[in-house]
């Protein structure tokens, strides 16, 4: 009887009351027609009667069925690995295509560890890997972080002969830099000798593990230089990860076009990365627009708008972007939370934010994690509510960590209130005595206070400790290129007309009437020295670069790694005002806008 006779005496037979399906088998049931019953199973149980009947007409033991039965069960997507594990274990001479099996069934259920014992005893049984092995074996490697054991198994790559197989090697080099080996995956890649999109998909994937953001932009340089390779989705998406880090809006807006003109239609993780991508880089308008034209919206979608507007200090748009997605019918979860409570502290919402803190815990029944009390700290401390907020910490079901003591700490600073900050600073020192910028705000406060006794003991902790100040700097993109500055900066080549920028600058100031803060140079020194640090903070020299190299009216985009001091605030909005200019300035902890001298934040940061 033919395959064909089989199957047409071989059906599914509905069962009432919408019971799972079972099969009729006939009692012709010869390879192939057990074969197409297995690749027609939808369901474990279904697979069952199918592994029952081989069992029965003697047909089990033979390899291909067993190897058929161990792949379908082990793969699919209704498949058990428990089940496929209890069937190998019968297998007499397993081969490597059993071993491959059970490797991917292993890696693809997130049961990394049995995986790479899967290997070793593969190795022991004397089978040979190939080059179907080692991409799921170092992908266990790299989702375990375990770079020992992904070294060896690149030892045995070699004994192998595989070293040149493209799969292999993208396998390593994804390896590397999950792991963080970023020297490791560079290397594997500069010794490939065809690299696919993969290739450099998977390098400079490397690079965003490590957070070498600029890196990852002249990679992606160099691959469209070569011209060979069609950019696919999942690079476009790290570079996008690249250009919000570095604040590059221009280079953004370049890779939004490029999936524009070869992507038909951009799915839901690409949109978001946009929309982080825009909003990051000050552009909250384009941000905006992506997120309104969203076919589908997914709850990361909502969060990363939400958080978006939370930085940007628009506390009332994120707060109704969070009513729509409750609308659409999408549960909250901790991480929207934490936005929806970040926005209001960043807007100066106190009302809101505590009903949104209850509504939490009351009616989506979420309990506060510690990301949540430092929303709360930071809202009331930013208000001015240092009693209420060192209340709330005290009152936590859970131990406060650094960051929310480091709130509260930061809080007494804007707000001079040394008894509480003291308080803050005990706390933060027990559970972390490595902070440099946790002294260095004791010391200012205490400096503020003119406690300059006080001020040396502190410093001389900081000696005693050997932790050194981390430098501010500022990043600012002019032409399609990214430039840093760090205060008092003559390391670049134009420094001297950046200087007499600066010079200019303070002239149009004074006429202006402008008086430079000089409180916020808390340094023991005179009044002349405190104006002159003042002026070539890093802000104020990347301001000047970028007037020089821009044309007359273009808006102005930088980056700074620490909190905006009040001078350089104050400073910028003036510089709006004289030079016609839109300002963005993104700080460690948000963004402000300034034009016509005013910004965005309305002096509440």
């Amino acid at each position: 009887m033919t395959g064909t006779t089989v199957l047409s005496q071989t059906h599914f037979l509905s069962l009432t009351n919408n019971q799972p399906h079972c099969f009729e088998l006939s009692h012709s049931f010869n390879e192939k027609g057990w074969l197409c019953l297995l690749k027609r199973c939808n369901s474990m149980e279904e697979f069952k009667q199918v592994h029952a009947h081989v069992l029965k007409w003697g047909i089990f033991f033979d390899s291909f069925c067993m190897s058929n039965l161990v792949a379908t069960c082990a793969l699919t997507k209704w498949g058990s690995m428990d089940y496929a594990c209890s069937i190998f274990s019968q297998m007499d001479e397993p081969c490597s295509f059993d071993y491959n099996t059970m490797i991917r069934g292993s890696v693809n259920n997130m049961r990394f560890e049995e995986a790479l014992l899967l290997y070793v005893e593969m190795l022991e049984g004397g089978i040979e890997p190939d080059k179907f092995t080692y991409p799921f074996v170092l992908k266990a490697c790299s989702l375990l972080g375990a770079r020992n054991e992904g070294v060896q198994i690149h030892g045995h790559v070699f004994k192998m002969g595989l070293e040149g197989d493209v799969f292999v090697q993208n396998s390593l080099i994804n390896m590397y830099g999950k792991c963080g080996a970023v020297e490791c995956a560079r290397d594997v890649f500069d010794k490939m000798g065809e690299k696919s999109v993969a290739s450099w998909s998977a390098i400079i994937g490397a690079h965003v593990c490590v957070e070498m953001w600029n890196e990852c932009l002249m990679l992606l340089g160099e691959m469209s230089r070569e011209g060979r390779c069609r950019v696919e989705e999942s690079t476009l998406v790290n570079v996008l990860s690249a250009c919000s880090h570095l604040g590059s809006p221009n280079l953004g807006k370049c890779i939004h076009g490029i999936l524009l003109r070869n992507i038909s239609e951009l799915n839901v993780v690409v949109e978001t990365s946009l929309i982080d991508m825009y909003v990051k880089c000050g552009c909250l308008e384009k941000g905006l627009r992506v997120f309104e034209k969203m076919s589908e919206k997914n709850r990361y979608s909502y969060t990363v708008m939400i958080s978006g507007l939370a930085i940007h200090g628009h506390g009332k748009e994120a707060l109704k972007v969070f009513s729509e997605m409750l609308e659409e019918g999408l549960a909250p979860d901790d991480v929207v939370y934490v936005g929806v409570l970040s926005a209001c502290s960043h807007a100066g919402l106190v009302d809101e934010g505590l009903q949104c803190f209850k509504s939490m815990q009351f009616e989506h029944g979420i309990e506060p994690t510690v990301q949540h009390y430092g929303c709360m700290v930071d809202l009331l401390g930013r208000f001015g509510m240092l009693k209420e907020a060192y209340e709330l910490i005290k009152s936590m079901l859970i131990k406060p960590n650094d960051v929310i003591w480091r709130s509260l700490l930061s809080a007494c600073k804007v707000h001079h209130n040394l008894e509480i900050g003291e308080i803050a600073a005990r706390n933060l020192f027990v559970l972390n005595q490595n902070n440099t910028g946790d002294y260095l705000v004791l010391a200012n406060m205490y400096a503020k206070a003119q406690k300059w006794d006080d001020v040396a003991k502190v410093r001389t902790k900081l000696a005693e400790k050997n932790l050194v100040q981390t430098p501010g700097f500022s990043l600012i993109e002019t032409k399609r290129k990214v430039y840093k500055f760090v205060s008092q900066d003559k390391s670049t080549q134009q420094w001297n007309t950046i200087y007499d920028m600066i010079h200019q600058m303070e002239w149009q100031l004074k006429f202006e009437g402008h008086i430079p803060d000089t409180s916020q140079v808390l340094l023991d020194v005179d009044e002349e020295e405190k104006r002159e640090r003042l002026k070539c903070h890093s802000q104020k020299l990347a301001i000047a670069f970028g007037l020089i190299h821009t044309s007359e009216g273009s808006p102005l985009r930088i980056t700074r790694n620490l909190r905006m001091c009040s001078d350089c605030h104050t400073y910028t909005k003036y510089i709006s005002m004289i030079y016609e200019r839109e300002i963005t300035v993104r700080d460690r902890h948000r963004f402000h806008h300034f034009k016509d001298g005013t910004c965005s934040c309305k002096d509440y940061w």
